[in-house]
């Protein structure tokens, strides 16, 4: 009876002694770690919430008059948030903005209009019942994607984060999404005002180039995710508030491989050969000539960026988009388990 007693207690102490036992436990590290998804108006598949933390819902834009918002195909998001019911852990985001979405030059550069779009934002958050809201403009004091800019971008940029976390809340979510080389934003300015932040750690680069490497080769994009990385932090953002951008498609030569190419398409191609760039730490295909025609990530590329991610305290990972992945998810498995472990 004593022994039996005895294995009892040692049952229940043992999840308790291999806290205290294993350094840097599993426990330790996922504490509040995020994982992102994008979630976009225009296709249709539901997300598992059982791989994400939190949903942004792309998008939201500023609506003609500067002074509110306009949000996409809105039967799509209330059935995403509908997921809410169910799964209690999930956060769903209004991700506003997004590549050719303009309008916020003229709205954060009139003190009234911005007010007014920070006051919106409290309106759709209470209407849809979102926790929160997601700023994607891209990019402040840019006109790369073709929309208006100013030099005050930068400035009146902080004072829309700033108007917006007044006007919602501490208790909800304020989120942006960045680009890769840290540019355009005061980190240092807003980072009061905000939760967390997304970069998007891909795109930046066309074959023979990747185009979400995460360290250095000749190889290389414009940016890596470590340079991506120092930049933010160098500009003034905690590293435990940045999120890893990861993009579940890839980028082709145009010839061989279409522009851009979702995960689940590429497992299809045919006549390419796959590789592996070790110092990159990066996948890419070559043709029959041996041209290096399609940059991509795969399920082993994202388990060494969520090991770096970790190792680096990291808030967590963030992936364009969830309808990328195959239909039995692939890769948004791979970045729970390389995240939260199996």
């Amino acid at each position: 009876m004593n022994s039996h007693k005895r294995l009892l207690k040692l049952i229940f102490l043992l999840p308790f002694l291999l806290w205290a036992l294993i350094p840097g436990s599993l426990f330790a590290k996922t504490k509040d770690k995020v994982i992102v998804a994008y979630v976009t108006s225009w296709t249709s598949v539901i997300p598992d919430p059982a791989y994400v933390t939190h949903i942004n819902y792309a998008f939201g834009h500023v609506n003609k008059t500067f002074d509110g918002i306009r949000v996409d195909n809105e039967a799509r998001l209330r059935d995403v948030i509908l997921l809410k019911k169910k799964h209690p852990h999930l956060k769903v985001l209004l991700s506003i903005g997004g590549w050719g979405s303009g309008g916020f030059s003229e709205m954060a550069a009139d003190p009234e209009r911005r007010g007014q779009f920070a006051a919106d934002c409290l309106r759709v958050v209470e209407l849809f019942g979102l926790d929160g809201i997601d700023i994607d403009w891209e990019y402040p004091t840019s006109n790369a994607a073709g929309i208006s800019y100013a030099a005050e971008d930068t400035d009146n940029f902080t004072l829309l984060m700033k108007d917006i976390r007044t006007a919602i809340g501490v208790e909800k979510l304020l989120t942006l999404a960045t680009a890769a080389n840290g540019k355009y934003i005061a980190f240092a300015s807003i980072n009061p005002f905000v939760d967390f932040v997304n970069i998007m750690t891909y795109d930046s680069g066309n074959p023979p180039f990747h185009h979400a490497s995460l360290f250095r080769s000749d190889k290389s994009g414009g940016v890596t995710c470590e340079e991506a990385i120092a930049a933010h932090v160098a500009a003034g953002m905690p590293i435990e508030k940045l999120v890893l951008g990861l993009p579940f498609y890839g980028r082709g030569n145009k010839t061989d491989v279409k522009t851009f190419i979702d995960y689940r398409d590429i497992l299809q191609l045919e006549g390419l050969e796959r590789k592996w760039d070790d110092v990159a730490k990066a996948d890419y295909m070559v043709n029959k000539g041996g041209d290096f025609v399609l940059t991509f990530e795969t399920p082993e590329s994202i388990r060494l960026k969520c090991e770096y991610l970790l190792q680096r305290n990291m808030k967590g990972a963030m992936y364009w988009e969830y309808a990328g992945d195959t239909n039995d998810g692939i890769l948004r498995k791979t970045v729970f388990e390389g995240v939260f472990g199996k």
